[in-house]
């Protein structure tokens, strides 16, 4: 089953992300803010992350960041789900590594079809 990691700090959008995934049968972990996602993305290693930007404790730039570092996280493709949405934060995100980069509110169509991007994407380096 594939593993993934919701890093959102407001607990409505978190479970309405966290809703939508396990109605696809994806196995979900949370994080309520960048901290603990970060010691979440380290301890269940999962197969993709969404990550806010705007957080308390860690920004989602922050955690991308921590995570890029990290040999055994490096790797996990990266999906920035956040209001901010700026060419200019847009390219930070990008920048620092991020693979994709949708703005809320997003469709369970976009969602779900950028995670099925990202993981066809992965499984194909991992060949």
């Amino acid at each position: 089953m594939t593993k993934v990691l919701v890093i959102e700090n407001e607990a409505e959008n978190r479970n309405i992300f966290l809703e939508c995934l396990e109605a696809e049968g994806f196995d979900v972990i949370s994080a309520e803010n960048g901290l603990v996602g970060v010691e979440k993305a380290q301890e269940h290693a999962p197969d993709l992350i969404l990550c806010d930007i705007v957080m308390p404790e860690l920004d989602g730039y922050g955690v991308l960041s921590s995570l890029r570092q990290n040999r055994a996280t490096a790797m996990i493709p990266f999906i920035f789900l956040t209001a901010k949405s700026t060419t200019g934060e847009v390219r930070t995100g990008m920048k620092l590594g991020a693979d994709d980069y949708l703005t809320k509110p997003t469709t369970a169509e976009e969602l779900l079809g950028a995670i099925a991007t990202r993981l066809e994407k992965q499984a194909a380096i991992k060949q």
